[in-house]
């Protein structure tokens, strides 16, 4: 599990052949808070599934489970590539401590009950972190073409 974490976060390539580094690394402050319609900003995006991995790093680490979908999008607003860079850096981070974290249970606690019974056990909610990322990374990839191929269009203020 550890392993398909770092995969989809930090240095795979095998499902998506790209990972969340890849795709945010080099990638400016304005590209990221830039908005297509009404779809979702990258750095949005970025803030929601790491929004998502701080709650469930704070369960790993015996403290309770705060997280609200409704509150998954409550993104503050960036204003510099140093306010981006501090979030790509929190993602990055925070991917590694809950792949770290994963990687350390003992394999009996995989099959116990997540919190609470109606959310299952963690083997459900570690799967289905890698499968929301794994979604939400296509939409980044996804947009990052589209503003790429329109950067002659884009007008930062």
């Amino acid at each position: 599990m550890a392993k398909r974490l770092r995969e989809v976060f930090l240095d795979g390539k095998w499902i998506a052949n790209t990972n969340y580094k890849e795709q945010i690394q080099d990638l400016t402050w304005h590209d990221a808070t830039y908005k297509l319609t009404d779809a979702n900003t990258i750095a949005a995006l970025v803030f929601h599934i790491n929004y998502y991995l701080q709650g469930l790093i704070q369960v790993l680490n015996g403290g309770s489970l705060d997280i609200s979908d409704k509150y998954s999008f409550d993104m503050p607003e960036i204003h510099s590539e140093s306010e981006w860079n501090q979030m790509k850096d929190s993602l990055l981070n925070n991917a590694e401590l809950f792949a770290s974290l994963v990687e350390t249970m003992n394999d009996e606690r995989f099959d116990d009950i997540f919190v609470d019974e109606k959310y299952g056990n963690y083997m459900r909610n570690i799967e289905a972190v890698i499968e929301h990322s794994y979604y939400h990374l296509g939409q980044i990839v996804l947009l990052r073409k589209i503003i790429d191929s329109n950067k002659v269009l884009v007008k930062y203020d």
